[in-house]
């Protein structure tokens, strides 16, 4: 696993997250971005971002009130992972990509197809 600790990791998050166009941070609506060191129990442990919520494309005239999407970005698989630093910058930017776009409604299979798998 690459010795990378949590602050840092934060930091590779939040510069990915800065790489979005403000085209699309805007049109982001109701949603979090979060850091986890594992997924949860019953997950895949080698899972490197999660999606929970309602894609954009599924919201509809009676979505109010509830709480955020959330994007949870898992620090020990990404490591675990990457074998340097700069694939694990490319890891989280991927994987920041990856989750932003399920928020979007783009499904897995289309992911891959455009290189975010």
């Amino acid at each position: 696993m690459l010795p990378i600790d949590a602050a840092t990791f934060e930091t590779l998050v939040a510069e990915a997250l800065d790489g979005v166009p403000p085209e699309l941070t805007t049109l982001m609506q109701n949603v979090v971005v979060l850091i986890a060191n594992e997924p949860p129990a019953g997950e895949e442990r080698d899972l490197l971002g999660l999606y929970e919520g309602i894609p954009l494309t599924d919201r509809d005239g009676f979505y109010s009130g509830v709480l955020p999407d959330r994007i949870t970005i898992y620090r020990g698989p990404t490591l675990r992972y990457a074998r340097d630093w700069d694939e694990a910058v490319r890891e989280v930017r991927i994987t920041v990509v990856h989750e932003i776009a399920h928020h979007f409604g783009i499904d897995d299979d289309r992911l891959h197809a455009l290189g975010y798998g």
